[in-house]
């Protein structure tokens, strides 16, 4: 186990080995550098995500069709999202008025089988204004402490 390591150890560094002692390799590996021009991020900043490699459209195919069984059965399919997949990575289009329906499709898609999820569904400004609401009342709530008794005798 320990010769195997160092041999991989040693070839990446560029060492052969020779009669009993160690050479270092003087032939230097050198990558030439791209000279174009470079790729441009998305208009959101982002760069779209690259394909995973070894994705088939095949399994692009049985993913696209997993996600839209479990779209189907969801209540987050009366939405009128749609979804396709492209080497790995699902990309949603769509828009919603509640908030969690857009965190839905993305788990959505995990688990049927996608690497990445491009979720571009847009949540509508009256469901983002009664999320706001929701999250203040909730602020102003009282808080029960454990110590204080709950009714007075």
């Amino acid at each position: 186990m320990n010769r195997i390591l160092l041999v991989v150890l040693a070839t990446g560094l560029g060492i052969t080995a020779g009669l009993g002692t160690a050479q270092v390799s003087t032939t230097a590996k050198t990558t030439p550098k791209a000279s174009g021009p470079k790729a441009k991020p998305a208009p959101g900043g982002k760069a779209p995500p690259a394909a995973v490699p070894g994705v088939t459209a095949q399994q692009d195919t049985q993913i696209e069709a997993a996600i839209r069984a479990k779209l189907a059965k969801s209540k987050i399919g009366k939405d009128g999202f749609t979804v396709r997949v492209q080497g790995g990575v699902a990309f949603w289009e769509g828009a919603t008025s509640v908030v969690q329906h857009k965190g839905s499709a993305t788990r959505m898609a995990k688990t049927a089988g996608a690497h990445t999820v491009v979720n571009n569904i847009k949540v509508t400004d009256a469901a983002k204004q009664k999320a706001a609401d929701n999250l203040d009342q909730g602020r102003r709530r009282a808080q029960v402490k454990r110590s204080d008794p709950r009714t007075q005798q």
